[in-house]
């Protein structure tokens, strides 16, 4: 008997339901499969430390809380832990899509798809703050993530551990309730030495109890109307599909009854309560007079009010659900409503026996013969709490992260990333990023140049390595320290290079092989420069002689660059002549710069003095005036001065042949005579104008260019004179 007291104290369930109006603590025996209520204790806030299922007064909720605890205490000896629900209307569900690009060649590792389902939540908790215009992303707790598809290059696929591809995505659904629900909650219970046993979801406790799993295939909504707020569930195809709250509740209906019967709050409740349950009802106005009404007088009154609620209810429905779903259950004590199922029924175009309120009598778990009172509707939620506390409970642990101490909620077994997600760190930072890569064209063709890869991050889980899905434990410390980033591009021209070519040849008898030239931006540059991002390179062989020559290093300097060996003026203009000159042979003839060369060639190159010009190599054509012309007389070059050239070079007279002296100044001047003719030309030649001793000769014939002349024919150079006897 005393073993089965033992096992009896073991399974009692200490279930708290904190409203609104009032605090329901229940102290439940399971009994099998089945549980019973063992004690009951009900309270009423003092002053209004809740609004719309929300603690705003922690302290007078705690004083509420342990009154209803002392109570329990006395016949049920002490209590140390306790189930509660958070209110539903705090819970927001988001959906995230997140790519990750993928290393080329890389298989993808379960870390890798870890690491994105942790990124996709990051995301969905980022934009749910986003759009509540929230500035801090932790302020919702995520109570639970899944996983409704793998992607791999925009088609679907069941796992992405050791696939290939370009780029991997997740879809997740992730479930958060606000920090401040769940903290109150909390830091209440604290004060009065309590322990949080488990936390369940006001809906989903009511509706696990209410509508098991073989009813959700039903569309079915469920309406808990307590007195600050009316929360909507929605069950259809085996699933809970939208939550939802109406701000207006049981007080609506207290608020207009003071309205039309000038009654304080106290006597309006009392005055709503008796509806439900009695014929007539009498109370005391706030100027101290007694009435007795009938019901039927008292609701006529308030019907406006009546009919509000249930279109707000009503409405709530269609815009979750789209449409009327096949059956609407009412909980709560705001159900209690006189008239209220008709006028939801009639708003959603149902038939009446389709909205019904259903009482915890209703809960196939719960055995209520001992207390027939916690059969009505406003007791689904506490049973359901305390059912939910041992087959659907949310249970949290307390962790460490990088001495930072965080609750998290316990939906699934939770992993080291759930919690730095509950931190706050960013998992995408965690992780080094790539180093931004760079582009450069070679030889017409672009090629990336990829950044260096960041290292993963450091994780330990009580001093020990550690990886992101590692299961947590309550007490675990976390350490993470961030992975470094890549470093951006950066390569040489020797880099890209893919293969050392060198062109072969012979210079001055000595073997060269020359390497390739690189032109970064049309520049010359060695081919160890580090190139910039969007740089044109072109990388090839000497093709030229004066190519090889700058590559072999055989050129001392250019020839225009030299120092000037000779400096003179002639006539007044500045002229001067290299001391050197280059000799280039290709293969024993003579070549330019510009001639193109093949493998084996062989090339000679060297520079000569360059001999002392003479002064006429140096006097340009346009300061000479012509001195004299050649003709040809009977065949014979006959040449005939025509003018006077005088040459001085320092100022004493020189001859043309002579050399020139350096930093001279010539001087040419010309005299020009008249024009030769035909007579002048016997001053050159040993021709006789005496008449040949024969009778058959006439005369003499005089031809130039083989015209008929005169002795006073003009000549010019090139001319072709006749003279003989006819």
């Amino acid at each position: 008997m005393l073993e089965v007291e033992k096992t009896a104290q073991e399974e009692l369930i200490f279930a708290l339901d904190i409203g609104t109006r009032s605090v329901v603590g229940l102290i439940v025996e399971a009994v099998g499969e089945k549980y019973r209520v063992v004690d009951c204790v009900i309270r009423e806030h003092d002053e209004r430390s809740m609004l719309d299922g929300q603690i705003h007064d922690v302290m007078a909720v705690a004083k509420v809380i342990g009154q209803i605890k002392e109570e329990l205490e006395q016949k049920n000896g002490p209590l140390h832990r306790v189930a509660v629900a958070a209110a539903g209307r705090s819970l927001r569900t988001k959906r995230v899509k997140m790519d990750m690009p993928l290393a080329k060649h890389a298989f993808i590792t379960r870390e890798d798809v870890v690491a994105m389902e942790f990124a996709a939540v990051q995301e969905a908790q980022a934009q749910l703050a986003q759009e509540l215009n929230e500035q801090d992303v932790t302020r919702y707790y995520c109570v639970g993530y899944s996983v409704v598809n793998y992607h791999l290059d925009g088609e679907l696929i069941g796992s992405l551990i050791d696939q290939r591809g370009d780029v991997a995505s997740v879809d997740v659904i992730a479930t958060f309730l606000p920090r401040v629900v769940v903290d109150s909650l909390i830091t209440s219970l604290k004060r009065c030495d309590l322990d949080m046993q488990a936390l369940t979801l006001e809906p989903i406790a009511a509706i696990n109890v209410l509508i098991p799993v073989t009813m959700r295939r039903l569309n079915i909504a469920l309406v808990d109307i307590g007195a600050g707020t009316s929360d909507v569930a929605l069950t259809e195809e085996g699933a809970i599909t939208a939550y939802g709250m109406v701000p207006v509740a049981g007080d609506e209906i207290t608020d207009a009854l003071m309205n039309a019967f000038l009654l304080d709050f106290p006597m309006a409740e009392e005055v709503k309560r008796a509806l439900s349950v009695h014929e007539s009802v009498s109370f005391t106005d706030i100027l101290g007079l007694e009435q007795t009404l009938p019901v039927a007088d008292v609701i006529a009154a308030i019907q406006p009010d009546i009919q509000q609620l249930a279109e707000k209810i009503a409405f709530k429905i269609l815009e979750l659900n789209g449409k009327a779903p096949q059956a609407v259950m009412l909980i709560g004590g705001g159900s209690l409503t006189p008239g209220l199922t008709d006028k939801v029924a009639h708003v959603l175009k149902m038939p009446a026996a389709r909205v019904a309120v259903r009482g915890s009598d209703a809960i196939k778990q719960f055995i209520g013969d001992d207390h027939p009172s916690l059969n009505g509707p406003e007791f689904v939620t506490p049973v359901g709490i305390a059912v939910a506390a041992r087959r659907h409970p949310l249970r949290y642990v307390t962790i460490t992260v990088n001495d930072q101490t965080i609750r998290i909620f316990d939906l699934r077994k939770m992993t080291l990333g759930d919690g730095l997600l509950a931190a706050g760190l960013d998992i995408r930072r965690l992780y080094g990023r790539p180093g931004l890569a760079m582009s450069v064209t070679v030889n017409g063709r672009m090629r990336i140049i990829p950044g260096g890869h960041g290292t993963p991050p450091v994780i330990e889980r009580n001093g020990e390595p550690a990886g992101l899905d590692t299961t947590l434990e309550d007490g675990d410390t976390i350490r993470a320290i961030a992975g470094t980033d890549g470093e951006n591009a950066k390569v040489q021209i020797k880099d890209l290079l893919d293969r050392l070519d060198t062109l072969d040849i012979l210079c001055n008898d000595q073997p060269l092989s020359l390497g390739p030239i690189a032109r970064v931006n049309g520049e010359v540059q060695p081919l160890d420069t580090w190139l910039a991002d969007r740089s044109e390179i072109e990388i090839r062989l000497p093709q030229t002689v004066g190519e090889a020559l700058v590559e072999a290093g055989w050129e001392l300097a250019p020839v225009e660059a030299d120092v000037p060996s000779f400096q003179f003026t002639v006539n007044g203009h500045s002229y001067s002549l290299p001391a050197r000159q280059e000799i280039l042979l290709l293969n024993g003839k003579a070549c330019s710069r510009a001639d193109y060369l093949r493998q084996g060639d062989e090339l000679v190159y060297r520079l000569e003095e360059v001999p002392v010009p003479a002064i006429r190599d140096v006097i340009p054509l346009e300061e000479w005036v012509q001195e004299s012309i050649t003709v040809h007389f009977n065949g014979e070059p006959v040449t005939i001065p025509v003018a006077q050239v005088t040459i001085t070079m320092g100022g004493r007279e020189a001859r043309p042949e002579e050399p020139v002296a350096n930093d001279a100044v010539i001087l040419v001047k010309s005299t020009v005579g008249s024009t030769p003719v035909f007579s002048d030309v016997f001053r050159y030649v040993d021709f006789s104008l005496d008449q040949p001793d024969r009778e058959t000769i006439s005369g003499f014939v005089m031809l130039v260019n083989g015209e008929p002349a005169t002795f006073q024919t003009e000549l010019k150079t090139g001319d072709k004179l006749e003279l003989f006897w006819d």
